[in-house]
């Protein structure tokens, strides 16, 4: 079947609600050197999808300005250079942008083969979020068997994926989460300890869960006055890794915690890495954690599923907050 020249992507014209989201036609992109082609059969939706849609977070530049940074769909044309996949193959990848779209380009070093037994959906809810956690958690956190972790929006997409990971690969996890519900689904997916941080001190908490001696590492996607509470929760020696600042990214730190603790605080984005940063990242991911994936030993959450067209719904329902796990676009069967 032949490529089509057009296709439907979800855009927005000017910054604000879900509601700018709106489904629009453009051409389908051609495949540079090194890029696939894909169709799209799913799209992940992340939360710099919503902030870039209110105006805070706009794509790097030759980005397309189409929301979505994860897919999984068929490739349907290769660049000159691609060696490792063909058409017809099914990936999943990460992207810089326009994955809320009929088709979308991905450079063939950051996408992945879809794991074995793996519906479309639960693959476009792989990239962002296993990119982000294995690197963060494990390749700039290096946490270790045996140690204990602290995972912040332990329900959320990002959350739900550092628990898995963090226990398969012999780590203790402590979570925060907004209400019992959701205190409830991280001990499901194996979580030791959740905090419900709309009523506990994840501080007081975290001690008496590690019997005084404080969290070896502290993934938190939070910022604002979780920092200085963060270095308060950690051990000595311990590691702060920063995702995101959702409360704020201005803050006022004790510099003494720091010192008479020997901690560290470090932190990461993902979108804007040059692409060969994010191959390392994708092929270690694919050597260590896809055979736990391909081994049903760990797979992504899916709260809920939503039509391209329905894009807005999608972001109404994050922006909720009341999701567990990742929410993803259905775009094509």
């Amino acid at each position: 079947m032949s490529t089509p020249s057009r296709m439907i992507v979800i855009a927005f014209k000017s910054p604000g609600g879900p509601e700018v989201l709106v489904p629009e036609e453009r051409d389908v992109p051609k495949p540079g050197a090194t890029e696939l082609l894909i169709k799209v059969a799913a799209a992940g939706i992340n939360r710099p999808d919503v902030m870039q849609r209110k105006g805070q977070y706009p794509p790097p530049p030759g980005a397309s300005d189409v929301p979505g940074l994860e897919i999984a769909g068929e490739v349907v044309a290769t660049g000159k250079d691609v060696k490792r996949w063909k058409a017809g193959d099914r990936v999943t990848a990460l992207v810089a942008g326009g994955g809320y779209a009929e088709y979308c380009l991905a450079e063939d070093s950051i996408a992945l083969p879809v794991p074995r037994g793996f519906s479309m959906i639960e693959a476009a809810a792989i990239p962002e979020t296993f990119m982000t956690v294995w690197h963060n958690v494990f390749q700039r956190g290096g946490l270790k068997s045996g140690e204990v972790l602290l995972i912040h929006g332990g329900s959320s997409g990002i959350g739900t994926t550092a628990i898995m990971l963090a226990k398969a690969f012999g780590a203790k996890v402590i979570v925060t989460a907004g209400g019992v519900m959701k205190c409830e689904a991280c001990k499901k997916l194996g979580a030791d300890f959740a905090i419900d941080y709309k009523t506990q001190d994840f501080v007081a908490e975290s001690r008496t869960a590690t019997g005084g001696h404080g969290v070896d590492l502290i993934l938190d996607m939070v910022g604002g006055n979780y920092v200085d509470r963060n270095h308060d929760a950690a051990a000595v020696e311990g590691r702060i890794v920063q995702i995101a600042t959702q409360q704020g990214s201005n803050v006022s730190i004790n510099l003494l915690k720091i010192m008479q603790k020997r901690l560290t605080h470090t932190g990461s984005t993902l979108r804007p890495r040059p692409v060969p940063d994010k191959a390392m990242i994708a092929k270690d991911l694919e050597a260590k954690a896809w055979p736990l994936l391909a081994g049903g030993k760990i797979k992504p959450v899916i709260d809920s599923t939503f039509p391209l067209k329905d894009a807005a719904k999608a972001h109404a329902r994050m922006e909720s907050s009341a999701h567990i796990g990742k929410i993803v676009l259905e775009v094509s069967r």
